[in-house]
Order: structure tokens, then sequence, then C-alpha cells
């Protein structure tokens, strides 16, 4: 006795999706900005941790210091992720350094 039964509770108990309201701005996020995904940030930028929060970031451009990661889902661990690299280049580690430097670090660079 007391608890409801499912078919008493209806659907309001359910979170309903809403469209978002008039007021909110439509304008992409510039960089800075806070933000949950990719698609809420202008064109060239990505949505990336930055501490506890998510915030608009460059993406990365030839010659600068990309994140390669060696397992799937160490991505969510990274307290400053880096956005990935623009279009045509790739997260490759930089030729200078022996291949057996495991420090050496990954830029972005041309296929």
């Amino acid at each position: 006795h007391g608890a409801a039964e499912p078919e008493e509770m209806g659907t309001e108990a359910l979170p309903r999706r809403t469209p978002a309201p008039a007021w909110l701005p439509t304008v992409k996020g510039e960089e800075g900005d806070f933000c949950l995904r990719s698609s809420d940030c202008a064109a060239g930028l990505c949505c990336a941790r930055h501490f506890w929060s998510k915030i608009c970031k460059p993406v990365l451009r030839e010659g600068q210091v990309c994140t390669r990661h060696r397992r799937k889902g160490t991505h969510g661990l990274e307290i400053f992720q880096r956005c990935h690299c623009a279009e045509g280049l790739s997260c490759r580690p930089q030729r200078e350094h022996g291949p057996a430097d495991p420090s050496r670090l990954h830029t972005c660079q041309r296929h």
C-alpha cells in the first residue's frame, strides 16, 4: 500500500524533450564560450573539456601539438582536452624523435 502502480503513474514522471525556447540565442559559440557538444560551437571550433566544464576551443592546425589516444575511452579522463586536427591532417608522432622514445610529442601533420 501507498506505492502507486506503474499504470497509475502515467508519463508525468518522465522528462519530456522540448524544443529550445525562442529566447535562446541561435548563434554558435565563440572560442571560450560554454558548450555541450561541438555543434554548439562556431566553424573551426570544437567542444572540449576545460577543467570540469566544456568550452569551445579551436580545431588544431598543422604543426600544433595533438593528443593521440592509445586506448579507447581515455579521452574522457583528461581535464584539458584538445580538439582534433583540422581536415586533411592527422595526429602523428614528431619525426625528430627516435622510434623508441615514449615521451615524443604528436603533432597535426598532412596525410
